[in-house]
């Protein structure tokens, strides 16, 4: 079976038991997420019980790097002005240098998104020096991409990122190949398999293909019906949970063969229509394929926050875990 990377994405608060269950068939558990100040001070994350339990198990931990304010707030802002002040940045990776060690994680995860287009070039030197620094140290360092599929596709969250640049730049670069249906879209497929297959043909233009990690999504959303843009908004569930309301409600589970993706539409208790998206097996198989067929380096799951025996069972069937 070919080897494979499997990063799972987790947030401090994470159950116990469903860490547990996921450790096994994952080689980095990302704390999610630590942030910074303008002048490259961290801000910490109290994720002592998530790393302890990683570590006791015998795992591998990264620090996921956002720009989360001292607020605890998401400030794009952040981040402009900290690669425009080149001392601030050489200061942030001076400190996470002393974090890693601090916390006995393996490498850092750069998140940072919505990022003006004329920092990109910036934004691609400081990952480029902090490989050159965490390396030497024996640490990694892998960045997060939205899922482009070419290189001058306009808006703000793609401009800001340099796939030939970062794929030089990072250890390891994941493609974000999800969140096509989001929380305030129309009803669609989380990840669809030729929207995720369009990213990755773009990718592999620019980024070797053993340095490529792709996205994979670990839920669904339920839509109300009749969608309104800008007053929808959908229920973020499990897949497990989407599996049990289909059952709950009599609903029959399809599967759209384009996006290789199931669904299905039930009806409330008040009446009101809805849809739902999620990820199951087929699903998923569909898009580990793409792993052996191009020879990607591994995936990273958004997020590992749920119980998903179905997807915990097939990477385990289909590859070897890098541990």
């Amino acid at each position: 079976m070919p080897d494979i990377i499997v990063n799972g994405y987790a947030y401090p608060y994470i159950s116990q038991t469903v860490l547990r269950e996921w450790l096994p068939s994952l080689t980095f558990t990302a704390s999610f997420s630590y942030g910074f100040t303008v002048s490259g001070e961290l801000v910490d994350l109290n994720d002592e019980a998530l790393l302890n339990t990683v570590h006791e198990e015998g795992g591998m931990s990264l620090l996921v790097l956002t720009p989360i304010d001292e607020t605890g707030s998401f400030n794009t802002a952040l981040v402009s002005e900290l690669l425009n002040t080149p001392y601030a940045v050489d200061n942030l990776i001076e400190n996470l240098l002393v974090m890693l060690k601090l916390n006995g994680m393996n490498g850092v995860d750069f998140d940072f998104e919505y990022l003006m287009p004329e920092d990109r070039d910036k934004y691609t030197a400081m990952v480029k020096r902090a490989r050159e620094v965490l390396n030497g140290e024996g640490y990694v360092v892998t960045v997060a991409l939205a899922p482009k599929t070419s290189s001058d596709q306009k808006g703000l969250l793609y401009e800001g990122h340099d796939y030939g640049g970062m794929g030089y730049a990072a250890n390891y670069v994941l493609l974000m190949t999800y969140e096509w249906g989001y929380t305030y879209g129309p009803p669609m497929a989380v990840a669809p398999y030729n929207q995720v297959r369009r990213v990755i043909d773009y990718g592999l233009t620019e980024i070797p293909a053993d340095k490529i990690w792709m996205g994979m999504a670990n839920y669904g959303y339920d839509w109300t019906l009749p969608f309104v843009q800008g007053e929808s908004r959908a229920e973020k569930i499990s897949n497990p949970e989407a599996v049990a309301r289909a059952a709950r409600y009599g609903a029959v589970i399809q599967f759209d063969e384009l996006a290789q993706s199931p669904y299905y539409n039930y009806v409330d208790e008040n009446g009101r229509e809805h849809e739902v998206w999620f990820e199951n097996a087929a699903s998923w198989r569909a898009k580990l394929n793409l792993i052996i067929e191009f020879g990607l380096a591994g995936i990273g799951i958004w997020n590992v926050m749920d119980s998903f025996p179905e997807g915990i069972a097939l990477i385990n069937e289909m590859f070897t875990i890098v541990k």
